[in-house]
């Protein structure tokens, strides 16, 4: 299928998924997360979820995160698509972007080169571990310039979609895992 079907198809799916449900479910993804293995990294890079767009919640992920004391990255849009990386401390301030994504005001940046794991955003991704995002790149170009050891893991309340994602581009990063309320695909 094409990304533009996918992403008309996915947020349509997502809008039909009440506060309560998407609730539980990302509190299931959170929970399914412990099955992969990435807990002896230091920095995670998480998204801040656009409650408007109905996305994973993040925050019980985040909780777990400082559960096990990581250092929780979180990304700011600057420019047309580039994103920054702040760390995430109990003095971060935030700001909703023109999007409605909760973004930090200011502090520790941190580099590309120290991510180790990425939580990825995303509406659709297929079994090859192909992903739909919103269209604007900011997460395949922010993606690029992370190590190629980088884990990126995407979060859906869906499972794969079965057919292939079929335009693909060359600067297009496909994911290692992807969480979903029923189960971790690895590819």
């Amino acid at each position: 299928m094409l990304k533009h079907e996918l992403r008309k198809k996915y947020k349509n799916l997502r809008a039909g998924i009440s506060p309560t449900k998407a609730s539980d479910l990302s509190l299931a993804l959170a929970n399914s997360s412990l099955q992969i293995p990435i807990w002896d990294f230091f920095y995670y890079h998480i998204f801040l979820s656009i409650e408007d767009k109905n996305e994973v919640d993040t925050l019980p992920l985040i909780t777990l995160l400082q559960g096990k004391d990581k250092n929780i990255v979180i990304p700011k849009v600057v420019g047309s698509n580039s994103l920054e990386n702040y760390l995430l401390t109990d003095t971060t301030a935030f700001k909703k972007s023109a999007w409605g994504v909760p973004e930090p005001v200011e502090g520790i940046e941190v580099p590309e080169n120290k991510i180790d794991v990425v939580f990825v955003p995303l509406l659709a991704f297929d079994e090859a571990g192909n992903r739909v995002g919103y269209g604007k790149g900011f997460y395949d170009g922010f993606l690029g310039k992370c190590p190629k050891e980088t884990r990126k893991i995407g979060l859906s309340f869906f499972a794969a979609e079965p057919e292939p994602i079929t335009d693909v581009h060359a600067n297009d990063v496909k994911l290692d895992y992807c969480i979903t309320p029923e189960k971790v695909y690895a590819f």
